[in-house]
């Protein structure tokens, strides 16, 4: 791109304060795109941290008890200081036998990485990363500069382009050039477009493209949009409350990636919806959900709307082994 677009300037532009225009704005677009790209490939992914880790002797446990009520019980201790809200389809606590952890909320195995990572979103081979916490903003912010990158060089050679099908440039090689960089970067803009698109519905409704495809599991219920609290405080959560940082890749998001609030935590007791099927139990049990503590991280984010009481976290903790199904060992990637 770099040099059949200086070919294309030094050939068909003749004005040289248009040429430095569109150097400049060039450059610009093109730092960006580089700067956002190096950070997306070179930002490690963020991995559970060590209170996650099940001790030595909670693993020992694990692996002498045979599977059943004795494992379950294991889980249940290790987690039970933990600010996790989802589970496993069967209801069991998320846990990951190869990395020997309690999984926090929205956390997945990676198969190619070989580790737990924080926000999974995907595993992206065309940064050979995998795009979860640490990274989506990087990750977006690529996006969004390799489209505005090919949409410069698509503008700025349109007419140009018309003029090489009506015979109105010189008869020199870089008018091959420009029809390259034209074709080019229309067709990345295309596919660009649609998956940057992709992504700002997920940011806007708080989702990853993991959870579009199994929505997560709470402790009674599924729900698809249990992590959203608004397009405002969703768009936060990537971007970070300081809208200095928003547009350069540097990382602002909120949160450390192991809590997240969720819109359930403020829920109405009265108003608390329950799948068809659950039993009168777990419908009246329903508002006692969350039963851990958010992190500090980002419980700022639900300061505007009364939070759950600690009263109904105790109550909780006297009626779990009552209120939660079987917690049965289930490996999930």
């Amino acid at each position: 791109f770099y040099f059949f677009l200086f070919s294309h300037f030094s050939v068909t532009m003749t004005n040289i304060g248009e040429k430095v225009v569109c150097l400049v704005a060039y450059h610009i677009f093109f730092m960006l795109f580089v700067w956002s790209y190096w950070k997306t490939i070179f930002t490690l992914p963020m991995n559970p941290s060590k209170e996650f880790h099940l001790s030595y002797s909670d693993k020992e446990s694990l692996e002498r008890e045979p599977r059943g009520e004795s494992q379950q019980e294991v889980l249940r201790r290790a987690a039970k200081d933990l600010p996790i809200y989802t589970r496993t389809m069967s209801g069991a606590i998320r846990y990951c036998d190869r990395c020997h952890l309690v999984k926090p909320d929205r956390c997945h195995h990676c198969s190619v990485c070989d580790k737990c990572i924080l926000k999974m979103d995907h595993h992206c081979p065309w940064v050979n990363n995998c795009v979860g916490f640490s990274n989506y903003k990087f990750f977006l912010l690529f996006l969004a500069y390799s489209l505005l990158y090919c949409l410069f060089i698509a503008a700025t050679d349109l007419q140009y382009f018309i003029k090489f099908w009506t015979n109105g440039l010189p008869d020199t090689q870089a008018k091959f050039h420009i029809m390259f960089l034209f074709f080019a970067a229309a067709m990345f803009s295309v596919s660009l477009s649609s998956l940057f698109g992709y992504h700002c519905w997920l940011v806007s409704k708080n989702k990853s493209t993991l959870e579009v495809f199994r929505a997560p599991i709470f402790r009674h219920r599924t729900d698809k949009n249990g992590f959203s609290l608004g397009f405002s405080k969703n768009l936060r959560q990537v971007f970070g409350d300081e809208k200095k940082y928003w547009l350069l890749p540097v990382f602002s998001s909120l949160g450390d990636g192991c809590s997240f609030p969720t819109c359930l935590v403020n829920q109405d007791p009265e108003q608390a919806s329950t799948p068809g099927g659950l039993n009168s139990a777990s419908k009246n049990e329903s508002h006692l959900f969350p039963a851990k503590p958010l992190r500090d991280s980002q419980s700022h984010l639900l300061t505007d709307t009364p939070s759950w009481s600690e009263t109904s976290a105790q109550a909780e903790k006297g009626k779990v082994g009552m209120s939660n199904p079987a917690l049965t060992m289930e490996n999930e990637t």
